[in-house]
């Protein structure tokens, strides 16, 4: 015996019967459709409009639907999360046959959620067509959900919805000076504050004007000089540190080439080629070959090097007259 929607008056007396089709959630990929027997009922308060009526089963189906509230229900989760054509494609591949249109038609019939009283709103401005149309949206800065949208950005639009809002302890807002008087003359209880966007703009800004007013200085100022190399680095045209080397004989340089010379040395004496010890050793093939054409570690200089005796006499080829062969003294 279900009531009629008017007046709420239950009656058993049956007018009809018929089958209704709903749509329902796919069923192992599968789309599902319900078939329901669904019965007409007569009214039997004189003063109720509605003369017949349909029942409806509570929590499956609605009037004038042809989907069950369930699929209601997923559709509209879908349009939230991914909008008209990406949510399409995803209930397509759910199984769930639906258009993107239907979509934004779910959205739009779900009930606003009741929002409680703000105490830290965000303030802002949002393009409805650029350059022409403007508008003020205000945001729950606790939340981040959308309060309002305004159709004007001046304090005569904001300065009522602030009024109206008496509980708000703070508003985060841009550096428009329309929001600053809505914001002392509406709400003078509230501190006003920037958000870390404005702030980053702020600086970048102040650091900007500083460096133009200050372009001339970092013009006329002098490069900074390189740091030295180390001496056994020195190109060929700088002299060689063999007196550094005989005046510090035990210093950094000293320790390490004495080292490095003779491990390239001991690799060389068990076989092994200048390419695979730069491999084992991680360094570079120049630097090997400089240790190994070094018959001792105070030659590491480059031009010592390359005016070393023991450089000719190591592995220095030469032409001999009697014959194009290749030869090594």
């Amino acid at each position: 015996m279900p009531p009629p929607p008017d007046c709420g008056h239950r009656t058993k007396r049956v007018h009809s019967s018929y089958l209704r089709f709903p749509a329902d959630l796919p069923t192992v990929g599968r789309r599902a459709e319900l078939a329901l027997r669904v019965r007409r009922f007569f009214c039997t308060t004189a003063a109720c409009s509605r003369r017949t009526f349909a029942e409806q089963v509570q929590g499956l189906t609605c009037r004038h639907s042809r989907v069950t509230e369930r699929l209601r229900h997923a559709t509209g989760a879908i349009g939230l999360a991914l909008a008209d054509r990406a949510g399409a494609r995803l209930a397509q591949i759910m199984g769930i046959v639906t258009s993107r249109t239907t979509l934004l038609r779910r959205v739009m019939d779900l009930p606003d959620s009741t929002a409680s009283e703000p105490r830290a709103v965000g303030e802002d401005d949002f393009a409805l067509r650029r350059g022409h149309v403007y508008g003020t949206v205000v945001i729950d800065a606790e939340t981040h959900q959308v309060l309002d949208l305004l159709p004007e950005r001046d304090a005569a639009t904001l300065a009522p919805w602030l009024k109206a809002h008496p509980g708000i302890e703070a508003i985060c807002r841009d550096r428009s000076g329309a929001y600053a008087d809505a914001a002392a003359t509406a709400a003078p209880q509230a501190v006003q504050v920037a958000d870390r966007f404005r702030l980053w703009q702020n600086l970048a800004t102040a650091v900007e004007k500083a460096v133009a007013a200050h372009r001339t200085c970092l013009r006329h100022s002098q490069p900074a000089s390189p740091e030295p190399e180390p001496e056994w680095e020195t190109s060929a045209g700088e002299p060689p540190g063999e007196k550094a080397e005989e005046d510090d004989p035990t210093g950094k340089f000293a320790e390490r080439a004495r080292a490095h010379h003779a491990l390239v040395h001991e690799l060389l004496d068990q076989g092994m080629c200048m390419r695979h010890i730069a491999r084992h050793l991680g360094w570079g093939r120049h630097t090997v070959q400089r240790y190994a054409r070094a018959a001792r570690w105070r030659d590491m200089s480059r031009t010592a090097s390359a005016n070393s005796p023991a450089n000719s006499t190591r592995s220095s080829p030469t032409w001999h007259n009697d014959g194009p062969n290749l030869m090594e003294k």
